[in-house]
């Protein structure tokens, strides 16, 4: 899966997300639409996590859900 799809997908994986990333909220999940960068702004924002480590953190997850 890519960043396209993962917006187009968005309400078919998000439980998937919420199970990958359990400290997001349902709200977080709700405010996030898909968008790749408010999921990597949130990443970073819960598990202290720099930029590049939730982009590469999210583009790893990505590609196990291909």
């Amino acid at each position: 899966m890519n960043l396209d799809e993962l917006q187009g997908k968005w309400h078919t994986i998000k439980g998937t997300v919420r199970m990958k990333w359990g400290k997001l909220t349902d709200d977080d999940v709700s405010q996030i639409e898909g968008q790749s960068e408010r999921l990597v702004g949130k990443l970073q924002q819960l598990y202290g996590l720099e930029r590049k480590a939730a982009e590469k953190e999210l583009e790893v997850w990505l590609a196990s859900q291909s």
